[in-house]
């Protein structure tokens, strides 16, 4: 498979370049094809079993990673895309409906970027305006009225900044999701796939699980923006990242999100299959799990976990 590969990743590269050579002149079972796949595998292992907090972000941001529509392609079934805010517009940033994961009927929204520069103008580069979270949140409401839970696929770098989104309230939008999801009466799963950028990524980030994939980071700021500020340049994105706990281990051992999803080595889009297979069985698992739970309980511990974040004691 010719992914393209990041820069730490070049060594494996290599090595996938001469094994895929060995491969097309010697047997299977030829010795030193079989020495230089045990090779490969090794490298890959020490590799992907120790990255850094940056390199996982440099994954999370990998051109080629699954964004929602592709997931919604391999895991949903029967999906029915719904538009407008009944407000302003539409946001192609956000696009949302009715689908089926797992057997599960449920409303999907999520978060969607571009792969060339034509999607990326169409989709806002994946930061939706304040028109994207008013339609998540009538989507929610519809789906509280009709039972069916919301599964939210959260891939932003943040919120879009731009005057036109300060002019129709971005902030007042999220705000108001915050809130509302808080008390919305039907169970809500909320999975990270890339990308979990500030109340970009938290305006449809109040759920009853909270998932990460692997590879994915979830963030106040991106490790640019807070080298920006503290180093006054870029080039310490990297110690930003590791100090900022970004990771989904890191989040997942503050009590901050409630699981993280494997993926393939090396990542998402290694296979997207795989990830497709495992991320399907994850959400169906979890709804069927929070299906069991009374409505009344669930609330509470909805409330309760997000109340108990950011509480210490020395």
């Amino acid at each position: 498979m010719n992914v393209q590969p990041l820069d730490f990743e070049l060594s494996i590269a290599d090595l996938e370049s001469r094994v895929a050579e060995l491969a097309e002149r010697r047997p299977s079972e030829d010795p030193l094809l079989v020495a230089a796949r045990e090779d490969l595998e090794k490298e890959r292992k020490a590799l992907y079993g120790n990255l850094t907090p940056w390199q996982r972000v440099q994954i999370a941001r990998h051109p080629t990673r699954p964004y929602f529509l592709d997931y919604v392609a391999a895991c949903v079934t029967d999906f029915v895309e719904l538009h407008g805010d009944r407000l302003f517009g539409d946001d192609k940033a956000m696009p949302a409906g009715i689908g089926r994961i797992g057997g599960h009927r449920c409303v999907i929204i999520g978060q969607q970027k571009g792969r060339d520069v034509k999607e990326n103008v169409l989709r806002n580069f994946g930061s939706p305006h304040p028109e994207g979270y008013r339609k998540a949140l009538r989507l929610m409401r519809m789906a509280e009225k009709f039972k069916l839970p919301v599964v939210c696929i959260i891939d932003t770098p943040g919120a879009y900044p731009g005057v036109g989104a300060e002019e129709r309230h971005i902030a007042e939008a999220i705000a108001v999701n915050l809130r509302e999801m808080m008390v919305l009466k039907t169970a809500i799963v909320a999975v990270v796939i890339g990308e979990g950028g500030s109340g970009g990524a938290l305006g449809i980030g109040v759920a009853d699980r909270v998932l990460m994939l692997e590879n994915s980071y979830y963030s106040v700021i991106s490790p640019e923006g807070c080298a920006a500020i503290l180093w006054k340049h870029r080039k310490h994105a990297p110690e930003a990242a590791a100090a900022l706990k970004l990771t989904a281990d890191d989040l997942q051992e503050f009590g901050l999100i409630d699981g993280v999803i494997p993926e393939p080595m090396g990542g998402a889009h290694r296979d997207t299959a795989a990830m497709a297979s495992i991320l399907t069985d994850t959400i169906s698992s979890t709804l069927e799990h929070l299906a069991k739970i009374p409505m009344k309980k669930l609330l509470e511990d909805r409330y309760s976990k997000f109340r108990r974040m950011g509480v210490f004691s020395e």
